[in-house]
């Protein structure tokens, strides 16, 4: 694969302190291709959600390498990470992490504001206008149901017009009916945008809708093979 998106060499990863510490990531080495969809599969424990925040930057590996649009983020400081992460990597976690003082607009609009753009409300308005919520951008998180929110932190993630999208179990919070919704959405988007998707879920069907599957067991790679979809209910 010729200059990837995604470049992860050799990683190891452990957390926690003393006795309670674990070996999460084993030796892992995974390249992702611009424009891929790809899913990373396993049951709890697998580190599935550990190598995502990795190729996130939000975890760092004790050894090896990730490289993000060519770049080691694992060498990054905190500042260079921030700034790197905020004009490339757009984030969606299970549990929203949304503001609860901030109304919607001002949820979505921090990620620009904080790269020092002029016009930051002006997109974060176009922005959740897409994900169909033009009438709840003065909204509090706390006004606002549980699929209204993930839409809101998808419309964040996606403000900056990044290239790469990780989530992380994005609909695990949800009940059945609204999660597909988001997901439609997630797939819409990032396929009108070309981005590069990753996506951690245990359901196999969600990750059956992405080009790639990745499968993870205790901590190391299983199985790396083109996923066997559905052309009628493909994603991208």
């Amino acid at each position: 694969m010729s200059d990837p998106a995604i470049s992860v060499e050799n990683v190891n990863l452990t957390l926690g302190s003393g006795e309670a510490r674990a070996h999460i990531l084993k030796d892992i080495c995974l390249d992702v291709a611009k424009g891929e969809t790809l899913a990373l599969l396993g049951p709890s424990g697998s580190g599935k959600s550990t190598l995502l925040m990795a190729m996130a930057g939000l975890e760092a590996p004790d050894s090896g390498s990730v490289r993000v649009a060519g770049r080691r983020i694992d060498l990054m400081s905190e500042d260079e990470l921030a700034r790197f992460r905020g004009a490339h990597i757009g984030v969606v976690f299970q549990a929203f992490h949304l503001i609860q003082t901030l109304t919607a607009l001002e949820n979505v609009a921090i990620p620009l504001e904080l790269a020092g753009e002029a016009n930051a409300f002006d997109r974060a308005q176009k922005i959740l206008a897409q994900v169909g919520l033009g009438a709840r951008e003065k909204h509090y998180p706390s006004q606002m149901s549980g699929g209204e929110q993930q839409r809101v932190a998808l419309a964040r993630a996606l403000v900056a017009n990044p290239s790469i999208l990780v989530a992380d179990e994005p609909t695990g919070n949800l009940d059945q009916g609204v999660g597909a919704e988001i997901m439609e959405l997630i797939f819409a988007l990032n396929r009108a945008r070309g981005a590069t998707l990753v996506l951690v879920t245990h359901d196999e069907a969600l990750a059956r809708r992405c080009r790639r599957i990745v499968r993870l067991r205790n901590g190391r790679i299983e199985s790396d093979a083109a996923a066997i979809q559905d052309r009628e209910n493909v994603g991208v």
